[in-house]
């Protein structure tokens, strides 16, 4: 499947995501001249255009895409492709690192989240290198009851370069991430700290993407990320 331009990526996606051309157009306009970490501006602006957030919250990129994987219904990815493509060959460019990382979500989901147990992000997850990003975060009302992950992962990718809102320190990970629950801790009354490990599934959730030089012919040096969809289209394939 050849890399296409974003606005050419996000138009099946029209029909689920009214706004989407618009936004994909202030990406790229917010998208640096020269982008950060060798990558072309359509590249870069695909995470970018993923990170943005608008109103009606339920139709912005990463909220209908994350979905969408998490979905049983495999073929519902299909509008997806080309922009996946994109997107995932745009981070297979960035570095890979071991760091520890912060996601903060609502509610308290320590039920799901038992010591030992082994569980699979099939959805692209934010995170934070940042601590102090969860001060004001309005997604992480201290009102209610919330719950904060450490995540020590092999994966990250630092898209600080190619965000919209750069403050946050973002590291995004890959779909199809599995970890292993290492302690789980009510620490107040409204707040579960739960730690995760990122580990190696026996079989590949998601293949490596082949990137070529940009100087290659595209006749020459193919590009691809059909294998995302590939595998997690598996009938073997567990969603949670």
């Amino acid at each position: 499947m050849p890399l296409v331009s974003l606005e050419e990526a996000v138009a099946p996606l029209v029909s689920i995501l009214p706004e989407v051309q618009h936004y994909a157009s202030v990406a790229k306009q917010q998208c640096k001249t020269v982008p950060a970490d060798g990558l072309t501006r359509d590249e870069s602006a695909s995470i970018i255009l993923y990170t943005m957030d608008w109103k009606p919250h339920e139709e912005c990129v990463y909220v209908v895409l994350n979905a969408t994987l998490r979905d049983r219904d495999r073929q519902k990815l299909i509008p997806w492709f080309l922009y996946l493509n994109l997107i995932h060959t745009a981070l297979a460019q960035l570095p890979s690192r071991h760091n520890f990382v912060y996601r903060g979500v609502k509610g308290n989901l320590s039920e799901k989240y038992r010591r030992g147990r082994e569980i699979v992000w099939w959805g692209f997850s934010s995170c934070t290198s940042n601590l102090g990003v969860f001060e004001n975060a309005p997604y992480f009302d201290k009102t209610s009851e919330r719950t904060l992950f450490t995540i020590d992962c092999d994966s990250g990718k630092d898209i600080s370069q190619h965000t919209y809102f750069p403050s946050e320190e973002e590291i995004l990970l890959l779909p199809a991430r599995q970890f292993v629950v290492i302690a789980c801790l009510k620490s107040a009354s409204d707040l579960t700290m739960i730690q995760l490990k990122e580990i190696s599934s026996p079989i590949p959730l998601l293949q490596p993407v082949t990137v070529a030089s940009k100087s290659s012919k595209p006749s020459s040096g193919k590009r691809k990320i059909i294998s995302l969809f590939e595998v997690i289209n598996s009938k073997n394939m567990r969603i949670s």
